[in-house]
Formats: C-alpha cells, sequence, structure tokens
C-alpha cells in the first residue's frame, strides 16, 4: 500500500510539472504556447518595418512654359486703286522693299489733265460772272436773285475742281506702310477699277510670334516679359510679350498671346513654325524621382513620408513639370524625409524604421 501511495504522489507531480511548463508532445512534436508574461513581452520586441528615407528639401524653382506657334507679320496690306483707269507707270517689282509713301504704279493722266482743264476755266467764268452781278446789284441794276444763282454756280465749279484734282492725285497708288512687296498681279497697261488690288505689302520689321495658350497655363504668363523664340528654320530670337488676349476664341477656347520680335535683319519670315519658351513666375517647389509618387485609394496623388515618431504620413502634391532628373512638386512641407522605397507597402500611422539614403543616390 506504501508503494502505490508513492506511486500516485509521483504522478501527481510529474502532471503538475507538464502543467506548469505548458508544453506538450503530440506526435512526437513539442508545441510551445507562451506564457502571459511571453505573450505581453512579443509585440515590444517585434521589428518593424525598414524603409528608405529621402531628405528633401524646398528650393527656388524657375520654370518656363514651351508653346508651339508660329511666326507672323505685324502689318499686312492690300493697296488697291480708289479710280480707274490703265496702269501707265509700274515702279515696282515683286520683293522689292518700299518705304511709306514710295510711289507703287502710276494710271494715266491724260484724259484727267484735260478734265482738271477744263473744270478750272469753268470756276475762273463763273466766278468773273459772280464778282460783275455783285457790283451791278450793289448799283441796283440787277435782280439780288441773279446773285445768288451766279453764286451757286461758282461754287459748284470750285466743287468740280475740286473732285477733278482729287481724281488726279489718286492717279499715283502709293505704298501707305513700309515693307516687302509680296504680291504684284498687274503689269503696265493692265487697266485697274476703283477697288482693284495694285500689290500687296508685308511689314516684317517687327515681326510676331503667336500662340494659342489654354485656360491653364494662361495664369503663369504675363505681359512685358521676356521670352525665347526659335523657329524651326534654325536661330534663336528673344522678344517681348505685348499681348494677351482678354477673351478666348470661341471654337477653340484657347488665348491668343503675340511676342514682338526685332528683325530688322529680315532673317524672320511669316508663318514659320516656332517654339515659344515663355519664363513663369519663381516658386518653391520640390525635386524627387517620380518613383516617389503613390496613388491614395480616393484617387489623389501624394507621397508618403516619415513623419514624428517615425510614424507613416501621407502628402498630396501638385505637380508642376515632369523632368529627366525627377518630377518637381509644390504643396510638401519645407523639409521632408520621403520615403522612396517601400512606400507601397506601409499603411499610414504605421511605425517603421527610416534608413536614410544621400540625394545622389535618390536622383
Amino acid at each position: 500500500m506504501r508503494k502505490s501511495y508513492l506511486l500516485a504522489i509521483f504522478v501527481l507531480l510529474a502532471l503538475g510539472a507538464w502543467l506548469y511548463s505548458g508544453s506538450i508532445v503530440v506526435g512526437g512534436r513539442e508545441d510551445t504556447e507562451p506564457t502571459i508574461s511571453e505573450a505581453q513581452q512579443a509585440p515590444a520586441n517585434e521589428a518593424v518595418q525598414r524603409v528608405s528615407v529621402l531628405r528633401v528639401s524646398a528650393q527656388m524653382r524657375q520654370a518656363s512654359l514651351l508653346l508651339r506657334g508660329r511666326t507672323q507679320a505685324e502689318d499686312r496690306v492690300d493697296v488697291r486703286a480708289e479710280t480707274e483707269g490703265a496702269i501707265e507707270e509700274l515702279a515696282v517689282s515683286k520683293g522689292d522693299r518700299v518705304k511709306a509713301g514710295d510711289l507703287l504704279c502710276r494710271i494715266d493722266t491724260r484724259t484727267r489733265e484735260a478734265h482738271l482743264a477744263q473744270a478750272k476755266a469753268q470756276l475762273a467764268q463763273a466766278d468773273a460772272d459772280y464778282e460783275a452781278a455783285k457790283k451791278l446789284a450793289k448799283n441796283g441794276y440787277t435782280a439780288e436773285t441773279r446773285v445768288r444763282t451766279l453764286k451757286a454756280q461758282r461754287d459748284a465749279a470750285m466743287a468740280g475742281v475740286e473732285a477733278a484734282d482729287w481724281d488726279m492725285k489718286r492717279t499715283e497708288i502709293v505704298a501707305p506702310i513700309s515693307g516687302i512687296i509680296e504680291k504684284l498681279d498687274v503689269r503696265r497697261g493692265s487697266l485697274l477699277r476703283a477697288g482693284d488690288v495694285c500689290a500687296g505689302i508685308v511689314d516684317t520689321d517687327p515681326m510676331l510670334a503667336i500662340a494659342q495658350v489654354s485656360e491653364r497655363e494662361l495664369a503663369g504668363i504675363r505681359k512685358d516679359v521676356m521670352a525665347t523664340v526659335n523657329p524651326v528654320t534654325g536661330g534663336s530670337f528673344t522678344g517681348k510679350v505685348t499681348y494677351i488676349a482678354p477673351a478666348a476664341d470661341q471654337a477653340t477656347r484657347t488665348f491668343r498671346v503675340e511676342v514682338t520680335l526685332d528683325n530688322t535683319s529680315g532673317t524672320l519670315r511669316d508663318g514659320v513654325t516656332s517654339t515659344i519658351n515663355v519664363p513663369l513666375p519663381a516658386q518653391m517647389a520640390h525635386l524627387f524621382p517620380s518613383s516617389a509618387l503613390v496613388l491614395r485609394d480616393d484617387g489623389t496623388v501624394g507621397v508618403r513620408a516619415v513623419g514624428e515618431g517615425n510614424k507613416v504620413v501621407f502628402h498630396a502634391v501638385m505637380l508642376l513639370a515632369d523632368e529627366t532628373d525627377g518630377v518637381w512638386v509644390a504643396g510638401l512641407p519645407d523639409t521632408v524625409d520621403l520615403i522612396v522605397t517601400g512606400q507601397d507597402y506601409v499603411a499610414e500611422g504605421a511605425t517603421v524604421e527610416p534608413v536614410m539614403r544621400t540625394a545622389e543616390a535618390g536622383q
């Protein structure tokens, strides 16, 4: 009996020791459950996720807006005849450079000279009759009504002289502006009627570079800033923004912008496709690799960064430009620790272990 009591006590002690250890062997494999104290310490000892971080600071960015447009002559005029007749003299050729007031062509004046001489003779006769009637009326030898009639005839003769003289002067067709003769479709002896074109003149100095700008791009363009124009024919020219349309084109919903360029040399030609680089106001911005950008579930574009206490924070950004060495964005704090590796696998508010990397490695 004593041995059986001792055996029972031994079994009870072994069972208690097994329960205290928390270990059990199932199918030859030990399954160990953590103790209460181990369970409380586990979260504190668990390793946090490591992320690569690039510290970026805001810097002044001088941005520019690249537009596509074309050159356009500042002025172009079709010079038309104001009276009719055959061309007696053609004073220019296509491609000639003329100044304002230079003769382009002259219409035959022979019949007009005769008309002017006749009108002057009629005026002289009417004036003599009127003066004689005034003297007679003063002495009471003629009626006052005759004096008024002769005065009206004299006035009509004066108007005839003015009309003949005006018609004579219009036989000389002169250039209203300085420029180059680009159109000349008449020849000596050609018959011109009032309204027919004698010559076309284009003024290429100064030259305009024009472009159509969208509503979004228009906000940064300012008048009187210096812009650079590069025609496809070669060369680089600097000019001033002289005109920004106050209203949009109804068809395209874009705004016309004009840059005035000096073209004394005549190098620039009308209608050439060109790029126009317009400087925009400088602003503080951040430059970093485009791979650091993330897209939130709500569609917001931004970046994830390491904030206070190594917590992950999200910053929404506004994209300014995408260049070869990274993206320019606005909307970030002056200095930010940007997560550039692992940003897609961490949640906002999570604690991470940041590993700093240099700016050169991040570009």
